[in-house]
């Protein structure tokens, strides 16, 4: 079991880094500076403290994995607690851009320009606005399971 939780984490972590370069990319860092852009309803230390704090833990759960000490598994998952709590806190705020977006989509007519692309009335807005959604559903679901199969072999379940 602790090498599936490797695993999940592991593709949790990959989610992650996608939207972390998205919300790069698209300007999260310069809109929390700029007054005259569209605000992140992400300060830089809620989404850099979510990746600091996974990807200490993910060490922290390969250095059990390899010593087996239950001591490990145990501070591996008392890390994730607050990432998933940061990761709640990301997610309420996603969507809440999301549904703006959507809302500012419905009143332009939700049309899209000759390249397939949204109409500038949609590209704008918060960094986090740009974030897949099939990738922010997987990487949460794939985070409750690692949250789940962490706990599990914390408590020594299935002879982990």
């Amino acid at each position: 079991m602790g090498i599936a939780a490797l695993i999940t984490w592991v593709v949790t972590a990959a989610g992650g880094f996608v939207m972390l370069g998205t919300w790069v990319a698209k300007g999260g860092l310069r809109q929390q500076a700029e007054a005259s852009s569209p605000r992140s309803s992400f300060p830089p230390a809620l989404i850099f403290g979510h990746f600091v704090l996974a990807a200490v833990g993910l060490l922290v759960w390969i250095v059990y994995l390899l010593l087996d000490k239950a001591v490990l598994a145990w501070i591996a998952f008392g890390l994730l607690v607050p990432v998933a709590l940061l990761g709640f806190v990301m997610l309420a705020r996603w969507l809440a851009v999301y549904r703006s977006r959507g809302a500012v989509t419905i009143s332009t007519g939700g049309s899209t320009s000759a390249a397939g692309g949204t109409t500038a009335a949609t590209t704008n807005g918060p960094a986090e606005g740009h974030f897949p959604v099939p990738v922010v559903v997987g990487h949460g679901l794939l985070a409750v399971a690692t949250v789940v199969l962490v706990l599990l072999t914390a408590l020594g379940v299935a002879g982990s």
